[in-house]
């Protein structure tokens, strides 16, 4: 969701790709006065690192210059949180990149959804639906991601962080 409106504010309308970009969705745009290529991966999450890879060499595009929009279960519900590197948190599909980048160090848009209740099975809350309480702010979330991106992009890290993690 934060990704489709990126790719709207970019102007950027996301394909399918050939070649290394066969297992993606991607397109080009302008992001806070920069060029970005934004992209999808078409596969399962828990191997989005090979068509990630794909990407950066097809571009030319640098590891420490990639910025990864993900959910994130350590984080509440309505919270964004922007770093580079570190751990995956059990995330398969940050696993799946660091693997196929061979690096930690890129940078992070990492948008809450919360634990799941009870004992439900993180996987299986993952691929559930937003609960109607959460649909009522999904679109002020989304928003508040994609402007999270843009800040990154035009301020760098901390400028950023600055700004995005008072405000959560």
């Amino acid at each position: 969701m934060v990704l489709a409106e990126l790719a709207a504010r970019a102007g950027a309308k996301l394909s399918p790709g050939k070649g290394p970009r066969s297992r993606s969705l991607s397109g080009d745009g302008r992001l806070a006065g920069r060029r970005v290529v934004l992209a999808q991966p078409t596969t399962y999450m828990n191997e989005s690192g090979g068509p990630v890879q794909g990407l950066l060499g097809y571009h030319s595009i640098a590891p420490t210059e990639l910025v990864v929009l993900h959910d994130e279960l350590d984080l509440d519900f309505d919270v964004v949180r922007l770093k580079r590197g570190g751990g995956e948190g059990g995330h398969n599909g940050l696993r799946s990149i660091s693997r196929s980048t061979g690096t930690k160090d890129y940078l992070r848009v990492r948008v809450g959804i919360g634990r799941p209740p009870g004992r439900q099975d993180p996987a299986d809350f993952v691929l559930k639906d937003f609960s109607a309480t959460e649909r009522k702010t999904l679109e002020l979330l989304v928003g508040e991601a994609a402007d999270a991106a843009e800040l990154l992009l035009e301020k760098g890290l901390e400028a950023a962080q600055n700004v995005v993690h008072p405000r959560s």
